[in-house]
C-alpha cells in the first residue's frame, strides 16, 4: 500500500475516533444542545470526506458508499445551511461503525 494512501486511511480512522470521544455518552438532545461538540463533528466528518476522496484519486479504494461520503463531504462545505442534526446522528451511529470497520481492515490487511 502506498504511504500517501495509507496516510488517508489513518486521517478517518483517526477522525472517526475523534467523533466516538465527542459524542460518547450523549444523547441525541444533548448533540443538538451542543454546538462545540456538532461543529467538532462535523468539521472531522469533513476531513473524512476530503480523505475518502483523496483515497479514491490516489488509488483503488474499495470502501461501501464512497460516493455517497464524498457527496455528503460536498454538501457539507457547501450547503451547510441545508444539514440537519438527525441526518449528521445517523451517521455517526448507524454509518460511521460500518466505515471504521472497513477502514481498520484495509489498514491492517497485509
Amino acid at each position: 500500500m502506498k504511504l500517501e494512501f495509507k496516510k488517508y486511511l489513518s486521517d478517518i480512522e483517526f477522525s472517526i475516533g475523534l467523533i466516538e470521544d465527542f459524542v460518547n455518552g450523549l444523547s441525541f438532545s444533548d448533540y443538538q444542545e451542543d454546538l462545540k461538540t456538532k461543529s467538532a463533528v462535523e468539521r472531522q466528518l469533513g476531513i473524512i470526506g476530503e480523505a475518502v476522496n483523496n483515497c479514491k484519486r490516489h488509488g483503488n479504494l474499495e470502501l461501501n458508499n464512497t460516493q455517497e461520503i464524498i457527496a455528503f463531504r460536498n454538501r457539507l462545505i457547501h450547503a451547510y445551511n441545508s444539514l440537519e442534526d438527525e441526518i449528521i446522528w445517523a451517521i455517526v451511529n448507524r454509518h460511521l461503525p460500518k466505515l471504521k470497520e472497513e477502514i481498520n481492515g484495509l489498514l491492517h490487511s497485509g
